[in-house]
């Protein structure tokens, strides 16, 4: 029996793009790619400051970083990141559709340009970063989205469109995994539970609160408990795994 060893997780060689990645989750994975070896790109929409952070962080540990600004809600944008990314990597191996948004409320007094900012970020936007870089992925490529546990357990109101995209990303998943598993390109879905970001707090009152009691651990995660799961995916560690729905939330949805 082979034993399992570092090399295992090793990316070294590797190029990979994180949308969203200049803060919270997404600075996690950026940061825990290139730990394991790899060149990553991030894009970014108003946090140029933050995202220069994460590029001389990632520089520090004597990768190449490189930020691109884009509106995920803007579709040519979308695009054109990817391009972006893998002109100035000189390639591209990993994509990580990490950027989206939370729009929360009564559904009946949602207003349709929440609707469609929801709509364009959390599903059209991977939906398009993925279709532009299929044809750049090698074999062994990577795909993964940053999805919800809202997506499959909807235990409290005001959720209900928020929930909806990112149940959209679960048939995303499986489908592309059937289409592009005979190049050896695998594609998965993450889904975050409570994790202690600037988005979503640990110490927002009541709302923190309820989050804590409904995970079986008792507390929220970090960005790093994610990112993990994503290199682990994103690793040769990962080779057999597509298609599939990686919950990570404390026990939230068990």
């Amino acid at each position: 029996m082979t034993a399992f060893t570092s090399l295992a997780t090793d990316l070294t060689g590797k190029h990979a793009l994180v949308t969203g990645g200049s803060r919270g989750i997404g600075a996690a994975i950026a940061w825990a790619l290139a730990e394991r070896g790899a060149d990553v790109a991030i894009t970014y929409e108003r946090s140029a400051d933050h995202a220069a952070e994460v590029v001389t962080a990632i520089e520090k540990q004597g990768r190449r970083a490189f930020a691109i600004q884009a509106d995920s809600a803007d579709a040519a944008a979308v695009k054109r990141s990817v391009a972006n990314a893998a002109e100035h990597l000189n390639g591209l191996d990993i994509l990580v559709n990490n950027a989206g948004i939370a729009r929360g409320g009564d559904f009946v007094d949602m207003s349709l340009d929440d609707i469609d900012a929801l709509l364009n970020v959390n599903v059209r936007a991977p939906w398009l970063a993925s279709q532009a870089a299929i044809p750049l992925l090698p074999e062994g490529g990577r795909i993964i989205t940053i999805g919800s546990c809202l997506a499959e357990r909807v235990a409290v109101g005001g959720v209900t469109a928020y929930s909806a995209t990112k149940s959209a990303l679960l048939s995303f998943t499986r489908g592309l995994a059937r289409e592009l598993g005979p190049r050896g390109i695998t594609v998965n879905v993450v889904q975050p539970g409570p994790i202690d970001t600037d988005m979503n707090p640990a110490d927002n009152g009541d709302f923190s609160e309820m989050n804590r009691r409904m995970t079986a651990l008792g507390h929220y995660g970090k960005p790093a408990d994610i990112a993990a799961m994503v290199t682990f995916l994103a690793s040769p560690a990962g080779r057999f795994a597509t298609g599939g729905v990686f919950t990570v939330d404390g026990g939230t949805n068990a």
